[in-house]
């Protein structure tokens, strides 16, 4: 949630894209942070496939204007 609460605070009408990697028509890779060597982020090098995208979740920020993942797609153990 840093990189939406970094550039996104506040701002409304943002969705997240929950995508299937094995349904990517282009390259998936998982790039360093640019402040945390040992943060990960995904890119998807190249266009999204419809196909790709499983679900669309509205993410509008808490009052406070900041963001939190949604309870629905937060992982087991995390």
């Amino acid at each position: 949630m840093r990189v939406a609460n970094d550039f996104y605070s506040g701002q409304h009408g943002l969705v997240l894209l929950v995508i299937d990697p094995g349904c990517l028509t282009s390259e998936l890779r998982w790039d360093a942070g640019t402040d945390l060597a040992t943060e990960l982020f995904p890119h998807i090098y190249g266009p999204i496939n419809l196909e790709a995208v499983v679900e669309v979740v509205d993410f509008e920020p808490a009052a406070d204007g900041k963001f939190h993942l949604p309870r629905s797609l937060e992982f087991a153990g995390r």
